[in-house]
């Protein structure tokens, strides 16, 4: 009997020395684990990452959680792996808030937690922050059990997200701000998405990190005619905005003749984009008080094109806005709120006129990847004016940047008052973007991250 429970008493002590003590010895494969406590499918940067590291022929397991569908260059490699994480209870959103929070970060630590640990060992944990909580404090310990490398690829920090909807002095905020400095040094390899960030990171956190901007993938590009034409086709069969019932064979903005020759028609309106995650730091109230404006603007003003407002994204306060825009009366303006398959976006955006970047940024130091993806289209766009926005956006090149819908509305004017002619202000952003349009997202990668690895870590 003692010998039973002897051996029932260190057996589970006996198997876990000998989980990490397997670990350390074996090395690991050229294989990396990349973490996601979102959707998968909303991670643009990690997907473009997962798809990096396979070209160059590390095998990917990509951890997070399922609802929208990744890319197609995701799901259809042999080098990548998806796995889904378990989505908190619903019940957790019914209990008080603090409580609820509580709740829903223990059960994302036990869940990410053995899901890491049972997966097959990679040389390197690949981790998106934010979110923060509790994924570094996860990854880290798994890291520590199973001698892999925390590699920790800054986007943003979490706790300043958290403080748009509680505030600076928030008890909540300031641990998150606590736990971020603290658990964030703990990262072997740091990347992050500006020069401003990388020199907070060094001088407040003492975190060394190299940036990795983000570039366009191969899939943004300006859009051909024909393929234009065929997509206002396909989405004129789901949203009235694109149809156009006096011209047969046409769109809004094309047409296709007898001979299937296809132009642009001559009074077109203007295809204006904007992407958004409808959250607090974009402030949607700007862009619907300039096109107010703008609408009232263009009855006295005929030089003006009507606009045609496409919005795309979804998040918490989509409908809120949606309600709004269906409260006023437009006569020029008309929206339109899709959401679009991941293959059609980039051909969307390729046949715009003008993009509108609302992001604040909740820390002033990450860049809007929505306008990376416009100007891998050669798409010209007016972003709001925030810290580091100057690493992007070039005012008056590549673009125009604003800091209320007074200058919004002004902007719109000066770049849609020679629309219905030769369009030369746009035309000549279009050109100033051509160089920008050259360094796309691989390349870019295997400067900084594949340098990073291949000087930090050996494979077998």
């Amino acid at each position: 009997m003692l010998i039973v429970g002897f051996v029932c008493l260190w057996c589970p002590v006996i198997f876990f020395l000998l989980y990490v003590i397997l670990n350390y010895l074996i090395r690991g494969k050229k294989s990396v684990c990349i973490v996601v406590l979102g959707d998968i499918g909303r991670s643009p940067r990690m997907q473009y990452h997962a798809t990096s590291f396979a070209a160059d022929g590390f095998n990917v397991d990509l951890v997070g959680y399922g609802g929208s569908v990744p890319f197609s260059t995701v799901r259809n490699s042999e080098k990548i792996t998806l796995y889904e994480l378990i989505q908190a209870p619903a019940f957790l959103k019914s209990v008080p808030r603090l409580l609820g929070y509580v709740l829903k970060v223990l059960f994302q630590s036990i869940t990410l937690g053995l899901k890491l640990l049972l997966l097959p060992k990679s040389g390197v944990i690949f981790l998106q922050n934010p979110p923060s909580i509790p994924t570094i404090a996860v990854c880290w310990i798994v890291c520590l059990l199973r001698g892999s490398k925390l590699f920790v690829d800054w986007h943003n920090y979490g706790y300043s997200i958290l403080s748009l909807s509680l505030g600076n002095k928030h008890p909540l905020v300031k641990f998150s701000k606590w736990y971020e400095h603290a658990f964030g040094r703990m990262s072997h390899l740091n990347i992050c998405v500006t020069k401003a960030m990388k020199k907070d990171l060094q001088e407040n956190w003492h975190i060394r990190a190299e940036t990795l901007y983000d570039r366009p993938a191969d899939m943004f590009q300006q859009t051909s005619l024909p393929v234009a034409h065929k997509l206002f086709t396909k989405l004129s069969q789901q949203y009235d905005v694109f149809s156009n019932r006096n011209i047969p064979n046409s769109t809004i903005f094309t047409t296709q003749s007898k001979d299937g020759t296809i132009e642009w028609l001559r009074d077109r309106p203007a295809l204006v984009i904007s992407s958004t995650s409808w959250t607090e730091d974009e402030d949607f109230g700007i862009l619907l008080k300039a096109l107010t404006e703008y609408d009232e603007a263009q009855r006295e003003d005929s030089p003006l094109p009507n606009l045609i407002c496409v919005i795309t994204g979804k998040g918490p306060q989509k409908e809120f806005y949606r309600s709004e825009i269906q409260n006023r009366q437009w006569k020029k303006v008309e929206f339109c709120l899709p959401w679009l398959e991941s293959e059609d976006y980039p051909k969307l955006l390729g046949a715009a006129d003008l993009g509108i970047c609302l992001h604040a940024s909740s820390s002033g130091l990450d860049l809007p990847m929505k306008v990376v993806d416009m100007f891998g289209c050669g798409l010209p766009v007016c972003a709001l004016k925030f810290n580091c926005i100057s690493e992007l956006v070039e005012d008056g090149s590549n673009g125009l940047v604003f800091q209320d819908a007074k200058e919004l509305l002004q902007q719109l004017k000066i770049l849609m008052a020679d629309f219905k002619t030769d369009k030369t202000k746009l035309r000549q952003m279009r050109q100033n973007l051509e160089r920008f349009q050259k360094m796309r997202w691989h390349a870019s990668w295997k400067n900084v991250v594949l340098n990073i690895l291949e000087q930090k870590i050996k494979y077998d």
